[in-house]
């Protein structure tokens, strides 16, 4: 008979414990995107964006240092609104998209700066290498219903990474020196993110 009344009182406690848990989102590509700018002949910056992105996020709302995030980026989707500067982009020169169609994160590491920033580390690949990047990341995480009813997450993250450390060397040398091209390229990512079993309406 103890042994029951014990049996039932470690059930009561467990059913009345609050478990931590995580619900899986989805970016939603048609609002989100990743842009990217670059030193220019060390005078101006370029910028482009990818527009085709997806990916999961496993979004831990007890813990979000437990969260995850994995995405891909078609890199065939490149625009700096220059035509032969994108194909240039999408050659071997630079991303070789018909070897390496896509460049992806996967995090590692979820760290709370607080209720609105946070530090995500992961493993960036691009052209086949992969490093180990710091996403600081700005977005709430308390959903909102837009007006069709569907939940919806978002907001920015940003990163400076160095492109020869992907395989992304090609460069030329001024005349009055310094180089065509920067080494250092700053990454914003505006992403928006619906649940994964919820189609938006819109």
């Amino acid at each position: 008979m103890r042994r029951m009344l014990l049996s039932a009182c470690a059930l009561a406690v467990l059913l009345s414990t609050p478990l931590a848990h995580g619900s899986d989102w989805t970016i939603d590509s048609s609002h989100s995107n990743a842009q990217f700018a670059v030193r220019h002949f060390m005078v101006s910056t370029v910028r482009g964006t990818f527009g085709a992105m997806s990916g999961l996020v496993m979004f831990n709302e007890a813990d979000v240092s437990k969260s995850s995030v994995t995405a891909e980026i078609d890199v065939a989707s490149v625009d700096t609104r220059e035509a032969k500067r994108d194909e240039h982009l999408k050659s071997a020169d630079f991303f070789d998209v018909e070897q390496h169609p896509k460049m992806s994160f996967v995090s590692k590491k979820v760290e709370k700066v607080d209720d609105t920033h946070y530090k995500v580390i992961g493993d960036m690949t691009i052209k086949g290498a992969t490093k180990e990047v710091v996403l600081d990341v700005e977005g709430s995480t308390t959903p909102i219903k837009d007006p069709w009813g569907n939940n919806r997450l978002g907001g920015v993250a940003t990163a400076t990474i160095n492109r020869t450390d992907f395989g992304l060397i090609y460069n030329s040398a001024l005349e009055t020196g310094g180089f065509t091209i920067g080494e250092e390229v700053t990454i914003t990512i505006d992403f928006e993110l619906t649940p994964k079993k919820e189609e938006a309406k819109s």
